[in-house]
């Protein structure tokens, strides 16, 4: 149900980006308002929601753990999985953030005929999510060279890398590629699943197909359409100067690329695709699991009247011996 909308919001977006891209009047926009606003709505959302979340009281050690805390000397100490130090947890971190250890290990369970409960792995969206991120961050850094002059030295060895097989002219980035493939899988796996597709939400493939739209407009300016380069990265140096000039070289297609890329960034903040700096504020990640070797007190408790069962007792002591029920203090 939510397949089509999300299909055709994104459609509309690529239209009033070429549209604005054809039109005089509405190119600077389109080509300099636009992206700035963006980013703006980005950081200030991107702010706000780490702010919150720094916020959010945590006066208990909560982190997921899946292996042996650190206790008696004779047993053997989960290291990364149940971290009991500030080293624990970075190593952790890492292997979360960089190989996203959490995901490899996820399972799903499906009833089969009997019946019978099978839970089987999750290795391709593991891998899929893998390439997927990993793919988004080597073409982010590779778009350096549009927003600097001279390109930096990295930015030039990674480009090299990415391209290191050549096929055809221009050079093939395999990054490209590789993210296009992962999220069409993405895409496939959130349609064919039915448990999937159930819970799936217009948010999620709103996601999924906007970044589509983004990575094959990027695809189209550089395999099959001629783009003016220099004028591109006029544009580009323009805006993260403050001094937006929108050359009229810069094709339709430019705009379509760049307005989709602009409605990610206003959307990032308050999607779920926030998730990218919430790991790292994630009490369930981020904290040591050392609650057997210290105390940890609520600091925020405030004083309590209680009423000891001594003073209950003496406060119904006649109707305790008249119930024949035994006491505590004769």
């Amino acid at each position: 149900m939510h397949v089509l909308p999300a299909l055709i919001t994104v459609l509309l977006l690529v239209a009033a980006g070429y549209a604005a891209g054809r039109i005089e009047a509405l190119r600077f926009f389109f080509g300099a308002v636009v992206p700035l606003a963006a980013v703006a709505v980005f950081l200030g959302g991107i702010a706000w929601r780490v702010l919150r979340w720094a916020a959010s009281p945590v006066p208990f050690r909560i982190p997921t753990t899946c292996g042996q805390q650190r206790s008696l000397p004779w047993l053997k100490h989960a290291r990364l999985d149940n971290p009991a130090t500030g080293w624990g947890v970075l190593g952790r971190m890492a292997l979360e953030v960089l190989l996203f250890r959490s995901l490899f290990r996820n399972t799903k369970a499906e009833l089969h005929a009997g019946p019978k409960l099978v839970y089987s792995e999750e290795k391709w969206l593991w891998l899929a999510a893998l390439a997927f991120h990993w793919s988004f961050l080597i073409v982010f850094l590779r778009h350096l060279r549009f927003f600097m002059e001279p390109v930096p030295a990295f930015v030039l060895a990674l480009q090299n890398l990415d391209g290191f097989f050549q096929i055809g002219a221009p050079v093939l980035y395999w990054s490209g590629v590789i993210i296009l493939v992962a999220l069409l899988y993405l895409l496939a796996r959130r349609l064919w699943d039915p448990q999937i597709r159930y819970v799936s939400l217009f948010t999620d493939y709103f996601a999924l197909m906007l970044l589509l739209g983004l990575v094959s407009s990027g695809l189209l300016m550089r395999y099959f359409t001629k783009v003016d380069i220099v004028a591109v990265k006029q544009l580009a140096v323009g805006l993260i100067t403050l001094s937006p000039v929108v050359p009229a070289a810069v094709s339709p297609l430019v705009f379509v690329h760049l307005f989709l890329l602009s409605v990610l960034l206003a959307y990032f903040p308050f999607s779920k695709l926030v998730h990218m700096p919430g790991v790292f504020l994630s009490p369930t990640r981020n904290l040591a699991n050392n609650n057997r070797a210290r105390r940890h007190v609520n600091p925020w408790n405030y004083p309590v009247k209680v009423h000891t069962y001594e003073e209950w007792e003496e406060e119904f002591r006649d109707k305790i011996v008249a119930a024949g029920l035994p006491l505590d203090k004769e």
